[in-house]
Order: C-alpha cells, then structure tokens, then sequence
C-alpha cells in the first residue's frame, strides 16, 4: 500500500484525486486549512476507500510554522511516503503580508511547499512529486530577491503566474538534485472550483467551459502512478505538463540558472 499525501485535498481537485486515491487502495493523508471541509473531505476519501481511515491534518500555508508542524508530524507517522502531491495554495485578490513576512500568494503556492517538500527529504527516496502548476505562468515571473513586495503595484493575476512558475522551476530542479525523485509539475486546466478570493472565485466556480475537478484529479493521479522511464512512455522527470503530454514552459519558467537561484533563495528564505 502507498502512502500519498495530497495538500489542498479538502476541496476541488485535491479532493478528486484524493478519492481516487483511496479508491485505489492508498493509504492517503488529507491536509487541509479549513477545519470543517477538511472533516467533510476526510468523509469522503474513508468513503471512496471502502471505510479505510485516511491521515487527517489541518495546516494553513500562510503560516510557515504550521507546515513545520505538518512536516514533524509525517515524520513521526510515516516512514516512507511514495506521493506527495504539492497542490495547495490559490489566488489572493489583493496585497496580503503573511505572519511570517513574505507575500501570500508566494508564501502559500511555492514558500510553504518548498519547506514541506525539503523538510520531508529523508521520506522521499523514489517517491514521486507532483506540483499543481498553471498555464497562468506566463503571466509572471519569481524574484528571488523579493519574495515580500509591496502593495503598490501589486496585480493578482501577475502574483500568481509568478508564483505558478515557482512551482515549475521548483519541481524541475528537484529532478536535478534529488536524481532518487520524480518530480514533476502540470497544468490542470481550469477547473470548476471554490478557487480564489472575491470576483476570481466567481470565475471559477461559474464560467462556462471550465474543466471539472474529477478530470484535473485525475490527471494528478496518472502523474502520480505512471512509470517514471521516459524512453518506454512513462514521465520525463523535471517535465511540466499539460494533459498527459509534456509542454516546454515558458522560457522564464525553463531556465536552470533560474531555478538553482530560487532554489538557494528560497532555502535562505524559509530557513528549511
């Protein structure tokens, strides 16, 4: 049996592939912030597992030492983890400064998985990491020399793809440097969810066309369980994808010099 830990697994499409991971017959640890559709989530995947009772934590990425706790508590419970699933975080609709002194959107997508991640280390030997990225990161890039910015000047949807090619550039260098890891990130579409502050979660629980949570989870479960040699159809590790086919990013969400970078100021950042 594999243990998979899903972040943002109490709603959308966390929660759809935590389902089918249980379905599966994994023993699936559910993390997520809000306590009452956390319980309604664990619900669900000890239903979609026949009864088996998943891992349950409650951890909100804006707080650097919640997932610290999150991290000691995994280490304490699991001796090995085959999956983690990095899917938690979303759009902030205005400038936020979180408790721990970095800017919301950055610190709950890229920040706060980066430590889980790095924190988890010694668990993941030939383990599989996937990262919920978004096309969206065209749109902006990280600076690792800031990662607090400013009200003045602040865009959501900028904030966002900056921190969506994070998460690319985060899950490629971990292929580089943990070669024992698959790691790789994706697009999910986008996905009719509770996503997303203000007029932006009205987009995405109402727009016409969206992609349902089912089908995005979905994905992440084949990213997830297909094999990892890239020469008999399997992942290319470090890709990012859309659909089931692997997709050059954009060249700001390419680079390895840029990754290496954010890699190392990241690390500075959260103090590992």
């Amino acid at each position: 049996m594999r243990t998979v830990v899903v972040t943002g697994a109490s709603s959308g499409v966390g929660l759809a592939a935590a389902e089918q991971f249980a379905a599966q017959g994994d023993q699936v640890v559910v993390v997520g912030r809000d306590e009452a559709r956390l319980d309604a989530a664990v619900a669900r995947v000890r239903a979609a597992g026949g009864g088996r009772e998943p891992g349950r934590f409650r951890a909100d990425f804006e707080r650097l030492a919640d997932v610290r706790d999150l991290a000691g508590w995994l280490l304490d419970g699991y001796p090995a983890i085959d999956v983690l699933a990095n899917n938690a975080g979303g759009m902030v609709g205005e400038y936020r400064r979180t408790v721990d002194g970095f800017e919301a959107t950055m610190q709950s997508n890229h920040l706060a998985p980066f430590l889980l991640t790095t924190l988890l280390r010694e668990r993941l030997a030939g383990a599989r990491l996937v990262a919920t990225a978004s096309r969206v990161h065209t749109q902006g890039r990280p600076d690792p020399g800031d990662f607090t910015g400013g009200p003045d000047g602040f865009r959501w949807g900028r904030a966002y793809g900056a921190a969506k090619s994070a998460n690319i550039l985060f899950a490629a260098e971990a292929a580089r440097r943990w070669p024992d890891v698959t790691s790789v990130s994706f697009h999910p579409g986008v996905v009719r969810t509770n996503f997303g502050e203000g007029p932006v979660r009205l987009v995405y629980r109402f727009a016409p066309f969206l992609t349902t949570p089912e089908k995005a989870g979905a994905l992440l479960v084949w990213l997830a369980t297909t094999p990892a040699t890239a020469a008999v159809g399997g992942l290319t590790n470090g890709g990012y994808y859309v659909g089931h086919k692997v997709t050059t990013p954009a060249p700001h969400a390419a680079d390895p010099a840029a990754a290496a970078t954010l890699w190392d100021a990241s690390a500075a950042a959260v103090g590992g």
